[in-house]
């Protein structure tokens, strides 16, 4: 790992970069979300896209001509419809899935063509974060422990509860980087996988444990080293993006070949520093309807809607609508209601994981 370096001035601060990860599948949202048109490309909080909410949060830290956007063929079409202010080479359709390693390894190419000294920032494209504010605080800091002291660093989300479905980063000793001792960055223990209840309430307990979001800040030299010491197949496909004359025709060729390993297990469990910053701003990965249903507006019986409702003696269930009806219930509690132009979905409120099941069993046209 890079030693420590003295504090940067303003004027050889390096150029920031950001990717957003925005492939994945359509299956938790059904009948709205499919697989051409996942979480992050629905309007499920007002009149923008996850992804769009995650472009603007950005405003003002990276330019736009710097960030990419990193999708597969099946969304390709919707995310480059969509995103129009930022430039065409900037959405990259992977040619298969390949899983977040060599995802990543791919946009470090892209960036390290522009620009081999810059600062990367790695963030999903589907979470909700409505402090933009903070968030761009906590980001610049985790940039400036990057860029200072030539480690990885990961943000952190403090637990509200044990669940079992994260990851979950365990905190050692606070970082001394050279210039910025007051930054608020621990090092990183180790990385811990997805427990089971039990574990997971022991961990928060602990009091040293956070939620691993997915989001890294790294600099281009840093990131290239331990990949290089940890996994030399991706740091070779580094290596060939840069030195391309046909971006799209190498990836076209090599991506394929490459591992399916996530960045957590491909590297982020194996570096030899990796540091940690908890984020201080508000955060929902939207795992499911019962999330999204925290955003609707409620009556006082726990009725909670996007559309023009009505009930008699029914209580906590979700409605949510693409079809402008209005929607009428009678006698009826924790029900998920999911309207769209082709579909209805009608579940117990409590069994909102198994969506993504049923879909796997529903006939192609409409997955």
């Amino acid at each position: 790992m890079a030693k420590n370096c003295a504090l940067m001035s303003k004027s050889a601060l390096p150029k920031r970069y950001a990717l957003i990860l925005a492939g994945g599948s359509g299956q938790r949202f059904w009948p709205i979300s499919r697989d051409a048109q996942p979480k992050q490309l629905l309007k499920l909080f007002g009149d923008k896209t996850l992804l769009e909410l995650t472009i603007e949060r950005l405003d003002g830290i990276v330019p736009k001509e710097n960030i990419l956007i990193l999708t597969n063929k099946q969304q390709e079409a919707t995310v480059r419809s969509l995103i129009t202010t930022l430039p065409a080479e900037n959405i990259v359709a992977e040619p298969e899935k390949r899983d977040t390693a060599p995802a990543i390894a791919l946009a470090v190419g892209w960036v390290v063509a522009r620009d081999p000294m810059a600062t990367m920032i790695v963030l999903p494209a589907d979470h909700l974060i409505e402090n933009h504010a903070e968030f761009q605080r906590v980001l610049s800091n985790a940039s400036l422990a990057a860029e200072n002291s030539g480690n990885l660093v990961t943000v952190g989300i403090k637990p509200t509860w044990p669940c079992p479905s994260y990851g979950y980063v365990e905190r050692g000793r606070k970082a001394s980087i050279g210039g910025v001792d007051d930054l608020p960055v621990w090092e990183v223990a180790r990385f811990r996988e997805k427990p089971n209840p039990d574990l997971a309430e022991h961990f928060i307990s602990q009091g040293n444990f956070l939620w691993n979001a997915g989001m890294f800040i790294w600099t281009i030299p840093a990131i290239f080293s331990e990949l290089s010491r940890h996994c030399p197949v991706l740091a070779d496909f580094v290596s060939e993006l840069r030195g391309s004359k046909d971006f799209s025709a190498t990836v076209a060729k090599q991506f394929g070949k490459l591992p399916k390993l996530s960045i957590d297990y491909a590297l982020m469990e194996k570096a030899t520093r990796v540091l940690n910053i908890e984020a201080t701003f508000d955060w929902d990965d939207v795992g499911n309807w019962t999330s999204v249903g925290r955003y609707l507006k409620a009556d006082g019986d726990g009725n909670q809607h996007n559309c023009a409702f009505s009930q008699q003696e029914a209580s906590n269930n979700i409605v949510f609508t693409q079809t402008g009806q209005h929607v009428a219930l009678i006698g009826v509690q924790d029900l998920i209601i999911v309207a769209s132009k082709d579909g209805l979905l009608v579940a117990d409120r409590a069994r909102a994981e198994n969506i993504k099941k049923l879909v796997d069993g529903l006939p192609s046209e409409l997955r």
